[in-house]
C-alpha cells in the first residue's frame, strides 16, 4: 500500500500537471501511429528505451550520488543534518531517506530515489555552511516533497517519449546513410518513409522536450508549496533562494558547468540566466516565480511578507 504523506500540494498546479501529462500521453499514441503508418516495428526501439529508463528508475540515487562526489553520513558524522531530516519526516508522516552529504562549495541539494522507502537526500557543504538551520530546513522540506510525491517515477516515465522518438531519429538517420540516398528509383521509394519518421521523431522529441520540462517546472513549484507548508516558514525558503542563487552566480562557470547535467535533480539549476525563450527549456522556474508564489503563502498563512 503506497505511504500518504502530509505534503500538501497546490489543486491547479495538480491540474496543469495532470493536463502536461496528458498531452505528452497523447502525443506517444499519435507517434506510435504515425511508425504504423510508415512501417516501423517499434519493439526493437522500446525494448531499448525501456532498458534505459528501468536503469535510471532503479538507480537514479546512486547516480545523482556518484556524479556529485556524495556520501552516505550517519546520524554522528552530520548530526545537524540528521536532525533535520528527522524533524521534517515526523512532521510529514513519511519514511526517512538515507543522508547523504557532497563535498563541494556549490550551494545546494537534491533528493532522488524510486520511491519514499528508496530515497535519498543529499546537501553539500557549501549550502550547509552558507544557510542558517530554519534555511536548511526548507530547503530539505522541498527536497523530501520531490520524495514524498514521487517525482522520479513521474518524470521517468514522462521522459520516456523523448527518449524512444531520440531512438528512432537516430536509427532513422543512420539506416538513411548507410542505405545510401542516392537517385535510383528503389532508392528514392526506401528514403522517402525513412525520411518522414526522421522528420516526425524529430518534432516528436522537441514536442515532449518542451512538455516534460514544462511538467519539471510544476513539480518545482509544487514542491516549494508543500515544503513552505510543511514547515510554515515560506520566508525561510524564499530566503534560502535568494541566498542560493546569489552564491551560485559567484562560482566560477566552469565548476557550474560540470554540475550542469544535473539541474534537475537540484534545489536551484547551477545556470540559469532568467527569464527568456529559453525558459521554456528550463527544468526550474525562475526565481521571481518561486518567490511570488512564496510571498502568496506568506499572506496566506497571516505571516509578514519579506
Amino acid at each position: 500500500m503506497a505511504t500518504r504523506s502530509r505534503f500538501r500540494s497546490d489543486p491547479g498546479l495538480v491540474a496543469r500537471m495532470t493536463l502536461t501529462m496528458f498531452l505528452i500521453g497523447a502525443l506517444y499514441v499519435a507517434f506510435i501511429a504515425v511508425l504504423l503508418s510508415q512501417g516501423v516495428s517499434t519493439v526493437v526501439v522500446v525494448i531499448i528505451a525501456g532498458g534505459l529508463l528501468f536503469a535510471q528508475y532503479f538507480f537514479s540515487d546512486k547516480i545523482a550520488l556518484y556524479g556529485m562526489g556524495g556520501r552516505i553520513v550517519t546520524p554522528e558524522e552530520a548530526p545537524e543534518l540528521h536532525g533535520i531530516v528527522d524533524r521534517l519526516c515526523a512532521l510529514a508522516d513519511m519514511p526517512k531517506p538515507r543522508v547523504a552529504i557532497a563535498d563541494v562549495d556549490m550551494p545546494n541539494a537534491f533528493a532522488t530515489g524510486r520511491n519514499p522507502r528508496n530515497a535519498v537526500v543529499c546537501a553539500t557543504t557549501g549550502i550547509m555552511r552558507r544557510l542558517d538551520t530554519e534555511e536548511l530546513e526548507g530547503v530539505l522540506s522541498h527536497e523530501l516533497s520531490h520524495v514524498a510525491h514521487r517525482d522520479v517515477a513521474v518524470m521517468t516515465l514522462a521522459s520516456f517519449l523523448g527518449v524512444v522518438a531520440g531512438l528512432i531519429t537516430r536509427f532513422a538517420y543512420y539506416s538513411g546513410l548507410f542505405g545510401g540516398f542516392d537517385d535510383r528509383d528503389d532508392d528514392r521509394n526506401g528514403a522517402a518513409p525513412l525520411i518522414v519518421i526522421m522528420l516526425v521523431s524529430i518534432l516528436v522529441y522537441v514536442l515532449s522536450f518542451i512538455l516534460t520540462r514544462a511538467l519539471s517546472r510544476y513539480r518545482e513549484l509544487s514542491a516549494d508549496r508543500s515544503g513552505a507548508l510543511l514547515t510554515g516558514r515560506p520566508s525561510a525558503l524564499a530566503s534560502a533562494l535568494q541566498k542560493v542563487t546569489g552564491e551560485i552566480a559567484r562560482i566560477p562557470t566552469r565548476d557550474l558547468r560540470s554540475a550542469e547535467a544535473f539541474n534537475a535533480f537540484f534545489f536551484t539549476p547551477a545556470l540559469s540566466n532568467g527569464f527568456s525563450i529559453s525558459s521554456l527549456f528550463s527544468t526550474h522556474p525562475p526565481l521571481e516565480k518561486r518567490l511570488e508564489q512564496l510571498a502568496r503563502i506568506s499572506v496566506q498563512l497571516g505571516q509578514p511578507v519579506a
